[in-house]
């Protein structure tokens, strides 16, 4: 699967696509294919604050949990409320399954992470 040129990716495998200040954030197609059947995927709540690095949830699949990492720093905007009964669709929708939206708070930050023709390069060297 190609790798969206408008999302920006991290090392541990999330993406985010900016607009303006906020910020959508989802796994990639690699993280799922790598995580397998996922079945429950645990969020903050609206309102909560995400730092760049730090965990900010879970991903629970057939073989492991896995922390989800904030790409950027910001505030819990939305939460993707399908996901609570459809965790499947991270595994069928990579790319447009988000889950969560984000008000930014450090648009710098952005310069930290990778393109898709990098993530590509990453994803490639690590397996």
């Amino acid at each position: 699967m190609a790798y969206p040129a408008e999302l920006k990716y991290t090392k541990e495998h999330e993406w985010i696509k900016i607009e303006g200040n906020t910020g959508t954030i989802g796994i990639t197609d690699h993280a799922q294919n790598s995580l397998g059947d996922i079945v429950f995927v645990e969020l903050p709540k609206v309102g909560s604050d995400i730092t760049a690095g730090k965990s900010f949830g879970t991903v629970e699949s057939v073989k492991a949990v896995s922390d989800l990492y904030a790409p950027m720093s910001g505030k819990i905007a939305e939460v993707n409320p399908e996901l609570a009964n459809a965790p499947e669709k991270v595994n069928t929708e990579p790319h447009s399954a988000w889950m969560v939206k984000v008000t930014l708070t450090n648009p710098a930050e952005s310069s930290a992470l990778l393109s898709a023709a990098d993530y590509e390069k990453f994803v490639a060297e690590e397996q």
